[in-house]
Formats: C-alpha cells, sequence, structure tokens
C-alpha cells in the first residue's frame, strides 16, 4: 500500500491527541514502579476567568454587598471558615477539606500589567512569562526538557484532553494530549492505521513523510503502553458521571499504576460568566466539588494522598463591581486552591482582598503566579525552577 504526503495528512483525526506523544514516552515500555512518596502535581485549570470574589467569600466586608447588591452571596449561605470568609455553598467537599487540613487557600494571586484579554492571559499563566514577553513553550513542558536532558529515567506529563495547552509544550519535549486511554487505544490498533504503518517498510518516502510515519509508529506504541499502564490498577471508586469526574476517574487509575507520570493537567469552564453568573458558577462549582471530592476520597483510600499535589488556577479574576446583566466582567488578580495531605499552610494562608484600595476598580495582586510555580517545581517535583522559570522567583511556604 502507497501512501502520499497528501492523503497521509489527511489522517489527522488521530493526531490531534496522539501526535503529542513524544518520542521518550517509548522508555517507558519496561516495567517502572512508582516508588512510595513519588510526587505527583495536578494542575486544574478553571477556564473563562472564575469569580474569585463569590469563590472565596468576604462575608463579613461591606464594600462586597455594596458592590455586588444582587450578586453577593449573603453571609447565611456561605459555607463559613472562620469570622471573615466563606466558601461558595455549592463547595462543600472544599469545606470539608478545610476542616481536616488539607485545604489551603492562596488569595491575591496575579502578575504585573495584567492582561484582561482571555487569549493573552492565559499564555501568561501557561509560559510563566512576564506581561511583555511573548514565549512559545510552556513552563511544564520546560519542567519536562529540563528533567529529561541525559536523564536515565525520564518523566511525563498527561492532560487528560484531546488538544494539548501551550503550558504542555516544551523546547524539545512535550506532554501528552489523552482524554481517554482506551478510545486511544482502540483508535491507534485500527487496521487502517497498522496498514499506514506497515506500509512506510516499502515506500521510500521523503523526509517530512518518514517524520510522520515515525510519530505514528511511536503513537501506536504509546496508546498501546498507556493502556496498558491504565489497567493495572483501576479504580474502583464511585466517581460522578460529568467530564470532570470522568477525567479525575483516569487520573487516578493512572496514579495507582505502575506508570511514571509526575503532572497531570485537566480543564473545566467556561467561567467567562459576564451574564447570568450565578446558575453557571454553581453548577460548575458542583461539578469541580464532587469530581475533586471523589479524587480526594480515592486517594485517601489507597495511601496517595500526602503525595499528590492538586492546585487551580485561572487566567484571571473578575471586576469587583456586578454589570446589569447579571454577572462580572474581565478582572485581574484572584484565588487559588491548594489542596494535598502534604500541606504545611493552610487554610487562609495570606490576606483576603482589600476592597478598599482598588485599582480601577480591581483588585490588586499581592502574589505572583510564578512565586506559586517555582514552589511547586522547587519543593514538590525537585526541579531546578530557575532554569525552568528562566528567571529566581520566591518560595512560599505551604509546602
Amino acid at each position: 500500500m502507497f501512501i502520499k504526503r497528501k492523503e497521509f495528512i489527511q489522517i489527522g483525526s488521530l493526531a490531534t491527541a496522539s501526535m503529542m506523544l513524544p518520542k521518550f514516552l517509548r522508555a517507558f515500555e519496561g516495567r517502572t514502579m512508582v516508588p512510595p512518596g513519588n510526587k505527583v502535581m495536578v494542575i486544574l485549570q478553571l477556564s473563562g476567568g472564575n469569580d474569585g470574589l463569590n469563590t472565596v467569600i468576604p462575608v463579613r466586608n461591606d464594600l462586597y454587598y455594596k458592590a455586588r447588591p444582587k450578586l453577593g452571596i449573603d453571609k447565611s449561605k456561605a459555607l463559613l471558615l472562620g469570622d471573615e470568609a466563606g466558601l461558595h455553598p455549592a463547595l462543600s467537599g472544599f469545606k470539608e477539606l478545610y476542616d481536616d487540613g488539607s485545604l489551603g487557600i492562596l488569595s491575591n494571586v496575579g502578575y504585573p500589567n495584567p492582561d484582561r484579554s482571555h487569549f493573552r492571559s492565559m499564555d501568561i499563566w501557561h509560559t510563566a512569562s512576564n506581561s511583555n514577553e511573548y514565549w512559545n513553550n510552556g513552563w511544564v513542558g520546560r519542567y519536562l526538557d529540563a528533567q529529561c536532558s541525559g536523564c536515565d529515567k525520564p518523566t511525563q506529563a498527561i492532560e487528560i484532553d484531546d488538544v494539548l495547552s501551550l503550558s504542555m509544550k516544551g523546547n524539545n519535549l512535550n506532554g501528552i494530549a489523552v482524554r481517554d486511554p482506551k478510545r486511544l487505544y482502540g483508535t491507534a490498533n485500527e487496521k487502517f492505521f497498522k496498514e499506514v504503518n506497515s506500509s512506510h517498510l516499502k515506500d521510500g518516502s521523503e523526509e517530512p513523510v518518514d517524520y510522520l510515519y515515525k510519530t505514528l509508529a511511536e503513537t501506536m506504541s504509546s496508546a498501546d503502553y498507556i493502556f496498558k499502564q491504565s489497567k493495572l490498577h483501576p479504580t474502583g471508586a464511585e466517581y460522578p458521571k460529568t467530564g470532570l469526574g470522568n477525567s479525575m476517574k483516569t487520573i487516578a487509575s493512572l496514579i495507582f499504576s505502575e506508570i511514571n507520570t509526575k503532572v497531570y493537567y485537566v480543564s473545566l469552564g467556561s467561567f467567562d460568566t459576564h451574564v447570568g453568573q450565578e446558575g453557571r458558577q454553581e453548577n460548575l462549582f458542583k461539578e469541580m466539588n464532587d469530581a475533586v471530592k471523589a479524587f480526594v476520597k480515592d486517594l485517601k483510600a489507597n495511601g496517595r494522598f500526602e503525595d499528590v499535589m492538586l492546585f487551580t488556577f485561572s487566567e484571571f479574576g473578575r471586576r469587583v463591581a456586578q454589570n446589569a446583566s447579571g454577572g462580572t466582567d474581565h478582572g485581574t488578580a484572584n484565588n487559588m486552591f491548594l489542596i494535598s495531605g502534604g500541606l504545611k499552610q493552610k487554610g487562609l494562608i495570606n490576606e483576603m482582598p482589600n476592597l478598599s484600595d482598588l485599582d480601577e476598580g480591581d483588585l490588586k495582586f499581592k502574589v505572583d503566579f510564578k512565586d506559586v510555580y517555582a514552589t511547586m517545581l522547587k519543593k514538590w517535583l525537585n526541579a531546578d525552577d530557575k532554569s525552568i522559570l528562566g528567571r529566581q522567583h520566591q518560595y512560599l511556604n505551604f509546602i
């Protein structure tokens, strides 16, 4: 069977997830036991700009209720975290984590000269660049570059999605985008793709096509490996039958397997609540709450909660004042949740937003998100954060 370049490129239905599989994954096709204490980082992206003020609510601040006469969440409905703050009513599982010392909350997280464009601000968070810099690789991708350069045991990162985000793309290595290991395995093993792959042995193709054939072969090999590893110790726990619930169940099964994955990445959204924020945020928070609650329960039951750090982020928060459409518009600083059995600082780690000191109606950031990344890289993943992030950042004390 002979296949031309144009015809080969049209096979792209497989490529969205599987072509992102890096060459180094084949190094895992031996027995690689996950040692006790192996640290895992789970990144939960709240896409669209989640409203932080209605997430961690300043229940005793009159300025909050003045700015949000209809959208503000009453103290009687909030899940109270002491006298000053409360969680959104849909986050009951997060309240339980707060009560048992497994939840940390960082407020006022952002970066200097913030950008209110979804795309640009997300790029800044994905690359860990300054707001005046434009980088084409991500901070997790550069972590892979650093960890897998000359090492005898390469590491990997998996994004539970069909498309790889910029944060997972390095200079030399990329993370893996796969929503369902079983589906990828089935696709990669279809007769058509096996015939395409075997035809390369008989085809003296030019270099670009040769590269694509090689990528396909590695994809098939890697898809087989990931699926087999995911079946070694599949979780038997009950998870909600939602998009995020299914993703967290996949992550748990991979954590419990012998696959040596350090970073998992998953997204939920959209939190772009210009209109009708109350209902949309509540529905998204219910999905997040139920999925994370099941995930944490599963980790605890399998003795891995001490080794896993889950954190949330969103590309920006919302403006302090509500708009005329029952929503909020693009803002700046925001909060981040930190969830782990290995936290050293718990609860409200820093001060709540100062609503009497705003920048043209927006919150002022107090914590640079790149300091959070540096802390994760250095203290959790034992990586060289300075080389990965391109400069020295301050370390925080939550781990």
